[in-house]
């Protein structure tokens, strides 16, 4: 399912500034994409529009060809999953539970989970890499732990598109291999991937394609390797960049 952004703006009511600027976007289906840009760029308020969550107040979004409101919030829960950055707890829910909470917009009000929804979610858990922690309480879990936990949930409602809110920010080494590993089998499997980073170097080893956002407005879009240079990042993060080639791919350093 493609995403289009068509001369999109956004602000909040007490801002000062738009959070988005005028954006004029196409993300095709089934690609990788990353969001880049420094903190306070408008990438969460970009995620939020996908997802509805916020209204353009000047343009339109479309997905797959037809506006967000032509779906239903029902509609938009199977197509659409969100990774967000972090999230309060509240409950003590187990893994099994929160992760089943990901198969709610396949459910009608007050129904429950059936056999085939929690063997969704077992799996979802597996693919996540929590084989065995289905009983495990997620207040006892780390921030780490906690975010394959929402890569589970997302996996669990089967989206068309997976969105991912800084997925790297909680991750160690190992966890983020394992990471951009199961978003390159989501992909290959037809998922398109949609995630914001501040971070230039995770961006290079998994997107297709990037998008850099700068104080609300995207100053560039393209291939990874042509937008993932000197000039480009250097303007963006208003800083000395310099990009070096190492076994076949950039790598993004402060001069």
């Amino acid at each position: 399912m493609d995403l289009e952004f068509q001369d999109v703006s956004f602000s909040y009511p007490a801002g000062k500034n738009p959070a988005i600027q005028s954006f004029n976007l196409l993300i095709p289906s089934g690609s990788i994409t990353a969001v880049l840009g420094p903190n306070g760029a408008g990438k969460t308020t970009f995620l939020s529009l996908i997802l509805g969550w916020l209204k353009p107040q000047a343009g339109r979004i479309l997905a797959g060809g037809k506006p967000l409101n032509f779906y239903s919030r029902r509609e938009m829960g199977q197509r659409l999953a969100l990774v967000p950055q972090r999230e309060q707890v509240t409950f003590e829910y187990s893994t099994l539970e929160y992760v089943l909470l990901g198969r709610a917009p396949y459910l009608m009000p007050l129904e429950l989970p059936d056999e085939e929804d929690c063997q969704i979610a077992s799996e979802a858990i597996a693919r996540a890499g929590l084989s065995g922690w289905e009983e495990r309480s997620i207040t006892t879990l780390s921030g780490g732990e906690l975010q394959l936990v929402l890569i589970a949930r997302a996996l669990a409602q089967q989206p068309e598109i997976l969105l991912l809110d800084e997925p790297s920010s909680h991750l160690d080494l190992g966890n983020l291999n394992h990471l951009m590993a199961i978003l390159r089998t989501q992909n290959a499997a037809g998922v398109s991937v949609i995630f914001s980073t501040h971070d230039p170097n995770f961006a290079a080893r998994l997107a297709d394609s990037v998008v850099l956002m700068q104080a609300g407005r995207i100053i560039g879009h393209g291939p990874t390797d042509e937008m993932l240079v000197d000039e480009k990042l250097t303007t963006l993060y208003n800083t000395p960049v310099k990009t070096i080639q190492y076994d076949g791919r950039q790598i993004v350093t402060l001069m």
